[in-house]
């Protein structure tokens, strides 16, 4: 079941379908049953909404708010390819962002001209 995480809605669907199946085999009440599903909810929203963008974030050097960005824009984009590229392409992104930003840093650009240039300083 753990390797069906990879695709996003599936893995908790058939999460959700097992840890329901055999809670209705064990304890065969609804209260039970609702406590099961509650604590299923609440652990796959902690898992995708929080741990899962701190995670990856880390690991490719995004903010997890971004790498939710990149889901959702993946997602609204280009469906499920979109989803599996995002945070590929979100990362490589990044990388040109901040090389981009260090080049804008030490141009003239940013520093203003420089005074050995034969000027006229008054």
């Amino acid at each position: 079941i753990g390797a069906l995480t990879v695709i996003p809605i599936v893995g908790a669907a058939v999460g959700a379908v097992v840890s329901l199946g055999l809670a209705a085999l064990q304890f065969g009440t609804w209260p039970e049953i609702l406590v099961i599903a509650g604590i299923f909810a609440a652990g796959q929203i902690f898992e995708g909404n929080l741990l899962s963008p701190k995670l990856v974030g880390d690991r490719v050097g995004l903010h997890p708010l971004w790498i939710v960005f990149a889901l959702l824009a993946g997602g609204a984009l280009f469906d499920f390819l979109g989803v599996l590229l995002a945070v590929p392409v979100a990362s490589a992104l990044g990388v040109l962002a901040r090389h981009g930003v260090r080049r804008y840093l030490a141009s003239p650009f940013y520093t203003g001209p420089s005074d050995s240039a034969g000027g006229n300083a008054a």
